[in-house]
C-alpha cells in the first residue's frame, strides 16, 4: 500500500510540473494580433493584423478526424522537417477551417518573411499570406471536439444575427492549448465579417 501511494503521489507531481511548464511556456508564444473593436454579450469584434501563416489542406472535414494527421505534418515542418532543418518557434492560435476540406494554419513568427522560410520537405505544405480581415469571436472552454465547435458556431451566428451584423460565412477554429495542457483550456470560433 504504501508503494502505491509513492506512485500516486509521483504521477500527481509529475502531472503538476507538467501543467506548470506548459502554463509557464504559453507565456511567450507570440500570437496572431488583433485590436477589439467592440465587446458584445458573448463575442467580441475584433480587427486582426495581416499575417503570414504555413498551412496544409487535407480531404477530411471534421475536427477529430483531421486536427492530428494536419498537425504533424505542419508540426513536422516547424520541429525541423524542412531543406535546413531548421526549428521554428510554436505560436498560437493554431486555425483551423472546415468546411468540405480541412485547413490548419499556424502562424509564421514575426521575425521571418515569406523570403526566408525554409522549404518544407512535405509538398503539401504551403505559405499563405492572409490580409488584415474583421472577425466575430466568441471563446469557450476545455477541450474541442466536432459537437462543441459547431455549438459554437451556431451561437455566435445566432449572436451576430440578433445584432444586425452582417458575415461573409467563412469559419474559423482556434485553439490555443497544447494537448497535454488540462487547465485555463481556451478555444474560439471565429467568423470573417462582410467588409
Amino acid at each position: 500500500m504504501k508503494i502505491l501511494l509513492i506512485l500516486l503521489g509521483l504521477v500527481v507531481l509529475v502531472f503538476v510540473a507538467v501543467q506548470v511548464f506548459s502554463r509557464n511556456s504559453q507565456k511567450d508564444i507570440e500570437t496572431y494580433k488583433y485590436e477589439v473593436i467592440k465587446t458584445y454579450d458573448g463575442f467580441e469584434v475584433r480587427q486582426y493584423e495581416a499575417a503570414l501563416f504555413t498551412s496544409v489542406e487535407l480531404s477530411s472535414s471534421g475536427y477529430r478526424e483531421g486536427s492530428g494527421k494536419a498537425f504533424s505534418v505542419l508540426g513536422g515542418y516547424i520541429f525541423g522537417a524542412n531543406e535546413t532543418e531548421e526549428t521554428i518557434a510554436m505560436t498560437a492560435p493554431v486555425s483551423m477551417t472546415m468546411d468540405d476540406n480541412m485547413t490548419m494554419m499556424f502562424l509564421v513568427p514575426s521575425e521571418y518573411t515569406i523570403d526566408d522560410l525554409p522549404t518544407p520537405k512535405d509538398g503539401n505544405i504551403e505559405f499563405k499570406q492572409v490580409p488584415a480581415r474583421k472577425m466575430a469571436a466568441i471563446t469557450f472552454g476545455g477541450w474541442a471536439d466536432d459537437d462543441k465547435i459547431e455549438h459554437y458556431r451556431q451561437e455566435l451566428v445566432r449572436l451576430l444575427d440578433d445584432a444586425g451584423i452582417s458575415l461573409s460565412g467563412q469559419y474559423h477554429f482556434y485553439g490555443y492549448n497544447a494537448p497535454y495542457e488540462v487547465f485555463n483550456r481556451k478555444n474560439e470560433v471565429v467568423i470573417e465579417l462582410d467588409k
